[in-house]
């Protein structure tokens, strides 16, 4: 028979594992973004100026940016919940009431986090946001305004702001 410790020990390793797959593909598609770009940058050099070639990167910096975005929130949920849930319901099997997964509070406690946390996010923006925005730009500037091009910048230029209005929601700059 399997004790509630017991239990709860192996709920954690089994959502510790989740987390620590969850940080590697998320991390992964900071590389991908940026291939992605380099594809795109690249296919447009490369035909000889068809800037309408560069409204490729908008939705796949979106898609992208998305998923990374999602990721990065169950990553932090995970932590949510290991801090709220399981180390308190722990605490409470041990005789002398010992803390436990300390590390899941203790490095939120940094006195730097705050800095890392802005520059994240400016590094997120930079990634998903403005990257793909200054694409546009360049298309609006100098490539051919056809109707149905422009109809697909502007809403192409909308997603990338709900996804940055997105990932400044979810920076958690004040906790």
């Amino acid at each position: 028979m399997i004790d509630t410790g017991q239990l709860l020990l192996a709920e954690y390793e089994q959502i510790k594992q989740e987390q620590r797959a969850r940080i590697g593909f998320r991390d992964n598609l900071i590389y991908a973004t940026l291939g992605v770009m380099a594809a795109v940058v690249g296919s447009t050099l490369a035909r000889g100026g068809h800037l309408e070639l560069l409204l490729m990167l908008p939705p796949l910096s979106v898609m992208l940016g998305w998923t990374y975005l999602v990721n990065d929130e169950k990553i932090s949920a995970v932590g949510r919940y290991i801090r709220d849930e399981l180390a308190p319901r722990l605490k409470e099997l041990t005789p002398e009431r010992t803390k436990v997964f300390g590390w899941e509070s203790a490095h939120r406690r940094d006195t730097h986090r705050h800095s890392r946390k802005r520059i994240q996010l400016v590094v997120d923006l930079l990634t998903f946001c403005v990257a793909p925005l200054a694409a546009l730009t360049v298309y609006w500037l100098l490539g051919p305004m056809q109707w149905w091009l422009i109809l697909v910048s502007v809403a192409e230029a909308a997603m990338v702001i709900g996804l940055a209005i997105q990932v400044v929601r979810y920076a958690d700059l004040g906790r």
